[in-house]
């Protein structure tokens, strides 16, 4: 449903549970949401209720663009009234049906979606056993019922990631999809950290963590599917700058999802903004955990001595391959931090190895004295030892918060 309306929403709600006792009604809200992906056909849906008061009154606009997406689910319209001419150009830009909003009959209400489920049922079916059906959801030579290829976003030695459909989802998911290679009766080191990617993020449940909708294997393939951002990742919203105050709230936001992979036993250790996902209501989502550290799992035997991440945003331990605690993704964020106040990285050269070098040795890099209030905050952050940063995620958090706070003063 498309409305804005919480009381009517609730109401719709109502009609619909009278009679199907587990429908299922997913509310996308203009104001807060925006428009919907061109690409998103609502597959996964028996219908879509649009409602003409919708995006401040353009709902005419929604319809007359969701009726040129060829597939897009039936659109039930409710009007704001009863009337001949609008129910004509509602049907005329593509509505499945025309509905008053003012005064919603049930009876009509239900028969309206009843024949639309109807109508989606067919499509999707004659859309499954057309010829050019296993084409649209091949990814990566595995076809994978149940999701509908949009564009490939990246491909890599290890992994191909596409953006697609999923009707068990009901929304736009990105598919990462990787061979399953064995090599000596074990799994690949690459494959193997997919799937404990999955296995980590699946029992965090945290609204700045990236939700995981599934995992499976076909044929040669593995998969995994994740939420979509389309609003991009705060490198992305880092060129265009944000004030101190956005910077600092999502780097609380990043502490409280960090302290929620830390409770879980979970070290991220390659946070960067580039892995720091925006939702379109500029709430912030981790993703990434390909490189995590289970530390309920004993992985010495593969770690020791081995350096991984990012070498800008590496703690000074980590990029040493020494002995890392949750504080090493504490170093990570005051790097995002400071990069987000000043516009630069604290730490640069075109040497890796020199960046590494500057993280363990060089002092401590100042901000513009216009945030001079908040060096106190980057030194606890980027302490060279981690006795010396802030305890945990949750009194980073805390200090973050606090420092906001401080700024609207």
């Amino acid at each position: 449903m498309i409305d804005d309306d919480a009381r009517f929403i609730a109401l719709i709600e109502h009609h619909l549970t009278c009679r199907w006792a587990d429908a299922q009604l997913v509310v996308h809200s203009p104001r807060t949401q925006g428009a919907l992906s061109p690409e998103f056909l609502a597959q996964g849906f028996d219908a879509v209720l649009l409602s003409e008061a919708s995006a401040e009154g353009c709902g005419l606009d929604w319809l007359k663009d969701l009726g040129t997406r060829a597939g897009f689910a039936p659109v039930v319209y409710l009007t704001a009234a009863a009337s001949e001419s609008a129910t004509r150009t509602a049907l005329k830009l593509g509505a499945h049906a025309v509905l008053a909003r003012a005064k919603i009959e049930h009876a009509k209400l239900l028969a309206a979606l009843h024949s639309a489920a109807e109508k989606q049922s067919v499509a999707q079916a004659n859309w499954r056993t057309a010829k050019n059906a296993d084409d649209a959801q091949c990814f990566s030579g595995a076809v994978l019922p149940g999701y509908r290829r949009i564009r490939q976003l990246a491909g890599g030695r290890i992994s191909d990631l596409y953006l697609a459909e999923s009707e068990r989802a009901g929304a736009l998911v990105v598919l990462k999809v990787t061979r399953d290679q064995e090599k000596a009766n074990e799994l690949d080191e690459s494959f193997r950290r997919f799937l404990q990617e999955y296995e980590i993020v699946r029992r965090v449940t945290h609204p700045s963590v990236v939700r995981l909708y599934d995992l499976g294997v076909s044929e040669e393939h593995a998969y995994l599917v994740m939420e979509y951002f389309r609003a991009g990742d705060l490198r992305t919203r880092m060129r265009s700058g944000l004030a101190p105050r956005e910077a600092l709230h999502a780097a609380a936001a990043i502490a409280g999802a960090l302290q929620a992979i830390h409770s879980a036993g979970i070290l991220h250790r390659d946070l960067k903004p580039g892995n720091v996902m925006l939702r379109d209501d500029d709430s912030v989502a981790l993703i990434d955990f390909g490189l995590s550290k289970d530390t309920a799992v004993d992985m010495e035997l593969t770690d020791r001595g081995l350096i991984f991440g990012t070498p800008h945003y590496m703690s000074p331990e980590q990029g040493h391959g020494e002995a890392i605690d949750a504080r090493t993704d504490l170093y990570s964020l005051g790097v995002i931090l400071f990069e987000m106040l000043a516009r630069a990285k604290p730490f640069a050269d075109d040497n890796p190895m020199a960046i590494i070098y500057k993280h363990r040795h060089a002092p401590i890099p100042k901000l513009p004295k216009r945030f001079a209030t908040l060096q106190p905050l980057i030194n606890c952050l980027l302490a060279k030892k981690p006795e010396d940063r802030l305890a945990d995620a949750a009194a980073a958090a805390a200090a973050l918060e606090n420092a906001a706070a401080q700024l609207a003063r």
